[in-house]
């Protein structure tokens, strides 16, 4: 296109330039097409400075106005094109597999957005050299384009949403906050739900109430989570482990109930055990237990002379070997349910650690 423009007269420059945003302007009606409107972005990329500088050349009046309306409306449809694919980026960052990934991403937005503001202030420069109703109306669709897309930007959510539904899964949450312990991230619960009153009180008592913020639509993926924690226990694993029980477990010792049930459930087998986790649901079924396997593990536990605990999901009571203990299930006890089921539910572990020798193996 750049050696078109030169090889014409100057007398040509402008109709050839309105003649390639045209072509570009032809392909309107078919963006949804696959590779069409990268097309079109890369069209009005190239009319832009072609008739920027052509402007600079030129002399003849009709010509002038000529190129302004052809930068008016290429502008304006720059900063259109820009708040479409703000918006389509905002959404895919935004669901990064990492931290690193999702701030590059929005990055790359923001850059989009200054694209879709430039063009808009020089549609509304051109429009004002024109003076017609046409330009104005152009301008003033860019400037309602890049607003929409700073908006994109403004209202960006950082915080991370904790479930506090039991149909999500209950360690998630325990991600959530061991990684906004370590890197300071916003936290957020959905109003009304069924266990939102707990899931405040396990924030609140982990030292995390500060980070607690308005529910807002869009929150931040919750895939980063794994690679917040990963990093903070390569860096200073013992120390990661500390901060973590400190949060979690708090100083007070486990209540006397708590005690008393696990007394009443476990009894006097003081031995070392070994904790079994059984997992079944219709979310990532490959990811259950099979219990065929499950039988084999309970067996070779019991024969390297330990005591199976099975915690989790519900299993057939036959699958428990003589001597086994079986709490499955024993989460949904009111015990659990209570103000303060997520760190009930960590001081039973720690309790049975403590106190009855557990290892964890998870099936």
């Amino acid at each position: 296109m750049t050696k078109l423009l030169h090889n014409e007269t100057e007398s040509g420059w402008a109709q050839r330039v309105a003649t390639l945003l045209a072509e570009a302007t032809a392909l309107e009606g078919s963006l949804h097409r696959p590779g069409v409107r990268d097309d079109y972005r890369l069209r009005l990329e190239q009319v832009v400075p072609l008739a920027a500088r052509a402007l600079e050349t030129v002399t003849e009046r009709r010509e002038i106005a000529l190129l302004q309306w052809v930068l008016v409306r290429a502008e304006g449809a720059r900063a259109e094109a820009a708040r479409y694919g703000a918006g389509q980026l905002s959404r895919g960052s935004q669901r990064s597999p990492s931290l690193a990934d999702c701030e590059e991403g929005w990055q790359r937005v923001e850059e989009i957005v200054c694209t879709a503001e430039e063009s808009a202030e020089a549609a509304a420069r051109f429009a004002r050299l024109l003076g017609t109703a046409k330009a104005r109306a152009i301008a003033h669709r860019a400037d309602i384009a890049a607003k929409s897309a700073r908006q994109i930007v403004l209202a960006r959510n950082r915080a991370y949403t904790f479930h506090a539904d039991p149909g999500f899964s209950f360690g998630e949450g325990w991600y959530l906050a061991a990684a906004a312990l370590f890197a300071g991230l916003s936290v957020q619960i959905r109003p009304g739900a069924l266990q939102e009153g707990q899931a405040k009180r396990f924030l609140q008592d982990a030292g995390l109430a500060a980070s607690l913020h308005p529910y807002r639509p869009r929150p931040a993926s919750p895939k980063h989570l794994t690679h917040i924690i990963a990093e903070a226990f390569r860096a200073d694993a013992q120390g990661a482990q500390r901060t973590l029980r400190a949060a979690f477990l708090g100083d007070d010792l486990p209540s006397s109930t708590l005690r008393a049930w696990i007394d009443a459930k476990v009894g006097g087998q003081m031995g070392q055990k070994v904790l079994l986790w059984v997992r079944t649901g219709d979310h990532d079924a490959e990811r259950n237990t099979c219990f065929d396997e499950l039988r084999q593990i309970s067996e070779l536990v019991v024969q390297a002379g330990f005591t199976p605990l099975f915690f989790g999901d519900a299993i057939a009571p036959e699958i428990v070997p003589a001597g086994g203990v079986d709490l499955t299930l024993c989460w949904k006890e009111p015990l659990f349910q209570g103000p303060e089921m997520r760190r009930a539910q960590l001081q039973l572990f720690e309790a049975l650690r403590c106190r009855h020798g557990l290892r964890d193996r998870s099936a």
